[in-house]
């Protein structure tokens, strides 16, 4: 991060008695977190049931307003005087006739992972690199709509101007050949959902509660202070290299105002809240293994003198820097240590014990200063629905498709009203059976995804006046950038700190 210092900038200078310094404050977070992504846990929670039930919880749900739209749009449509029909099931479809139906789209495509794939790796000597996608170069890719009646293979160039991905429900409408594949001339997609007005839900809370908490609630909206900001910083990827820390040194002190002159100070005050989008520990590194403990006995189970807890350590003192001046919200990401499956679960305050402090108290409405939340995670930040993950839904949906336009991807997910629509295919996922978490019930105002390669942004609209906000986090461990929301505008910028290395 550079910086132009003038002439009469304090920075540098002895404190003097003549000038009377600011104290500053930090800008109030109004924060309200949702809880749709958190499992059950203990016996509740098991994986005997069987994970296509995930496919129909959300094709019952979202096929409704999917059909809804088609309606609206095909209803009074006809070719050549054939006026077109709406089908129930896929497989109700009938040759030569112009009709209309909705499903849930499957890929078939040779090049994503298989299930016997990974037994036979046991018998190779080395496993093949992964595939940073799944097209197949020959074509033997498929595009399929399915329901509970069975599949219907799609064809037609209308296919090849939209994305579509395993897990999103649309509704397409066509004729079915002399081959028995549907050539679909349109398809219609769930759009944006309902948007709810800003502060809409802390002020039903405030009504809904009691009356001492009521009390709270309302002083706490007549002192909203307009003005703030919120970073979002992802990819930390905190090592147990003490080398790699300057950057992360960097970031600490400019949150913390201390790297910085009086009027950047008052900048700085404006940062409301800090959310860390996945990724904040480097992918493990077992520590290095002695020679004479090569030559011991071979352990079985935990071995703890082969566990690093370098990285959880600089985590965890750089987390407890940051909280009693900046509140916290900390999404786990791949390399994390949480669960592998989506919805990942925060991380275990036990492994911050420094930071643990700033925890919400067992049994609290209340969230915490420092707020370990889930994977994917949404909440209210100063009003404003905020819905963000730490990038392995993008990522997943970016091997399907060409390209590496990750804003459409991102506008994709919204407007298919799904925020993972490829688990549990080909992202592992937590096999529901009573609803799918990963189903957008509300359409948040700002969506950001973490560890992307660069930063980006756009505004989307909706049919219904919805406006969202996409943001690009990029990884901070490669770019050294933190973004900037603005919670009045919701316009973003970026503050990027580097570290001079003398190459010669």
């Amino acid at each position: 991060m550079s910086m132009d210092v003038d002439v009469d900038d304090d920075l540098l200078q002895a404190p003097s008695d003549q000038f009377e310094y600011p104290v500053l404050e930090r800008q109030p977070s109004y924060y309200n977190p949702l809880n749709t992504f958190v499992c059950a846990k203990g016996e509740r929670k098991h994986y005997q049931q069987q994970f296509a039930d995930i496919y129909f919880l959300r094709l019952a749900k979202l096929k409704p307003a999917v059909e809804a739209i088609a309606h609206e749009e095909w209803k009074d449509f006809e070719i050549a005087g054939e006026k077109v029909r709406r089908i129930d099931r896929v497989l109700d479809v009938r040759q030569g006739e112009l009709s209309w139906v909705a499903g849930t789209v499957y890929m078939e495509m040779p090049l994503k992972p298989n299930i016997l794939d990974d037994i036979s790796k046991d018998h190779w000597i080395s496993a093949p690199p992964p595939r940073e996608k799944f097209l197949s170069p020959t074509g033997q890719d498929q595009i399929m709509l399915e329901d509970e009646s069975g599949r219907l293979r799609l064809i037609g160039t209308t296919l090849q101007l939209s994305i579509l991905v395993t897990g999103c429900i649309i509704a397409v409408m066509g004729t079915e050949n002399a081959d028995g594949d549907f050539e679909v001339v349109d398809l219609k997609v769930p759009d944006l959902p309902r948007q709810p007005q800003r502060w809409e839900r802390d002020e039903g809370s405030a009504i809904l509660s009691s009356s001492a908490s009521k009390k709270r609630k309302s002083d706490a909206v007549e002192k909203r202070i307009q003005g703030g900001k919120v970073a979002i910083v992802s990819g930390l990827r905190i090592s147990s290299d003490r080398g790699d820390t300057m950057t992360l040194d960097l970031l600490m002190e400019y949150l913390l105002g201390e790297a910085c002159g009086p009027a950047d100070q008052a900048e700085v005050s404006r940062i409301s809240r800090l959310i860390i989008a996945g990724n904040s520990i480097a992918e493990g590194t077992p520590l290095a293994v002695r020679e004479e403990e090569k030559k011991a006995s071979k352990r079985y189970g935990y071995d703890s003198s082969a566990y690093n807890h370098a990285p959880t350590t600089h985590l965890d003192n750089f987390l407890a820097t940051l909280l009693p001046s900046l509140p916290i919200t900390l999404i786990p990401g791949e390399t994390d240590p949480a669960n592998v499956s989506m919805p990942q679960q925060p991380l275990h305050p036990a492994m911050l014990p420094r930071s643990r402090n700033y925890c919400a108290t067992p049994g609290s409405n209340e969230p915490g200063w420092f707020d370990s939340v889930t994977n994917p995670w949404e909440g209210d930040v100063d009003g404003w629905r905020m819905m963000g993950t730490g990038g392995q839904p993008i990522d997943d949906v970016f091997k399907y498709v060409e390209g590496d336009d990750r804003l459409e991807m991102m506008e994709s997910l919204l407007r298919w009203r799904c925020g993972a629509p490829t688990a549990p295919d080909t992202l592992w996922s937590y096999p529901f059976q009573d609803r799918d978490p990963f189903v957008i019930e509300e359409c948040p105002h700002v969506y950001f995804v973490g560890n992307q390669p660069r930063y980006e942004t756009m505004v989307i609209d909706g049919p219904a006046g919805q406006t969202v906000r996409l943001v690009c986090v990029p990884v901070f461990r490669d770019t050294g950038e933190v973004v900037l929301l603005d919670t009045d505008t919701l316009e973003t910028e970026i503050v990027r700190f580097t570290v001079y290395e003398d190459k010669s």
